[in-house]
């Protein structure tokens, strides 16, 4: 059966229940949480975390996408072109000298988030990048082909096509093997994402522990904190799913230890890092264990602090920001909260798992015409 549609990830727990024949109380037993909470989820009283929606997944036997649902999936044919002439070389671009700056613009274009001119540029690149890299056999232009497949596994990613995203990982990794050491981290940590975006979290957490011992051991300098910082950012988000504390901690230490390193975030092969990216991944892993208060004082620091982070990791934290306001009553700052979200990075906010979800429980909950929750709903496709 095909994965359901967004929005409202929460909304398909019911109907995959029932078309499994299962009692909320039969699934709730299979899942290994109480009957309360999964009625809460199935009305809208409550929203379908992460965590809970993999406990839920396994329990009926689907990947966490499959439970919270994918977005429409476009027209993907230039695309998937370019990937399967992966080892079929074509001609060699004209003017090669312009390939790592295209990079940099449609990373640039990533970090706004704007997915439709990530998805209309790919392609065309994808396909000029790895011919370049056929031609010369040099490191660094496999470097930049596993590069452009990590906008190809992060497009994928942000609309959960996840055929599309492990597709994208495999060929990240075989691009990896013939670049510069940095690019297997990469790699690896993406790899790991598609474990995150499917709901296994365990085996994420694997894939992040073998690379850490790779990155220690093949990295020096700058391009070691930095490999380093990025996994462990991973790490503690995967063990935060599975709410390890010792391991979340273990994972958090690490990555602030790194992020030592860069007095300001850089940005480098795609992927933010430093002190504020590394708040970021604390404040949602602190609403994922339940630590709400924590999360809300760290966000509202960083927040006035200010932040030189890009929309791609803006709007989320005010998605999680958002959760534990919800989870601790705030309606109204959660709305205020996913306002922002949808201001900082609108065509994330239209496909993301957790900006549904909200706005589907605060409609549920809201008794009474918010003409600011009307106007949020209908961008988001919910019905008020």
């Amino acid at each position: 059966m095909s994965a359901a549609q967004v929005p409202g990830p929460g909304s398909n727990v019911a109907a995959r229940r029932k078309e499994l024949g299962l009692s909320q109380v039969a699934l709730a037993r299979r899942a290994g949480v109480s009957v309360s909470l999964l009625s809460k989820i199935e009305v809208g009283d409550r929203a379908l975390s992460q965590g809970v929606g993999a406990a839920l997944a396994q329990a009926m036997n689907l990947t966490l996408d499959e439970l919270l649902g994918s977005a429409p999936e476009q027209n993907l044919n230039d695309l998937d072109w370019a990937i399967r002439r992966f080892n079929v070389p074509g001609d060699p671009p004209e003017h090669p000298e312009t390939l790592q700056r295209e990079v940099d613009e449609l990373n640039q274009l990533r970090w706004n988030t704007e997915l439709s001119k990530v998805l209309l540029r790919l392609p065309s690149l994808l396909t000029r990048v790895t011919n370049h890299a056929h031609l010369t056999g040099e490191p660094t232009a496999w470097t930049l082909v596993a590069d452009v497949y990590g906008v190809a596994y992060w497009l994928a990613a942000r609309h959960r096509w996840m055929h599309l995203a492990e597709l994208a990982t495999m060929k990240q990794r075989v691009a990896a093997e013939r670049a510069d050491p940095i690019a297997a981290i990469v790699a690896a940590r993406d790899d790991a994402g598609t474990f995150l975006n499917s709901g296994d979290f365990a085996g994420g957490l694997a894939i992040i522990d073998r690379a850490v011992v790779e990155a220690e051991s093949t990295l020096t300098g700058r391009d070691r904190a930095y490999g380093l910082g990025i996994l462990h950012l991973r790490g503690l988000t995967l063990a935060g799913r599975l709410r390890d504390k010792q391991t979340t901690g273990r994972h958090i230490e690490a990555a602030w230890r790194a992020a030592e390193e860069f007095p300001e975030d850089i940005a480098e092969h795609g992927i933010h890092f430093g002190p504020e990216n590394t708040a970021t991944h604390v404040i949602s892993t602190a609403s994922d264990m339940d630590q709400h208060r924590q999360a809300i004082v760290t966000a509202d620091d960083l927040i006035k602090a200010g932040m030189s982070l890009p929309a791609t990791r803006v709007g989320p934290l005010y998605m999680n920001l958002g959760r534990s306001q919800l989870a601790l009553g705030d309606q109204d700052g959660t709305l205020e909260s996913l306002e922002k979200a949808w201001s900082v990075a609108p065509e994330m906010a239209a496909v993301h798992p957790t900006s549904l979800e909200l706005t589907r429980v605060l409609v549920s909950k809201h008794k009474r015409s918010n003409e600011r929750l009307t106007k949020l709903a209908k961008r988001a496709g919910i019905a008020v």
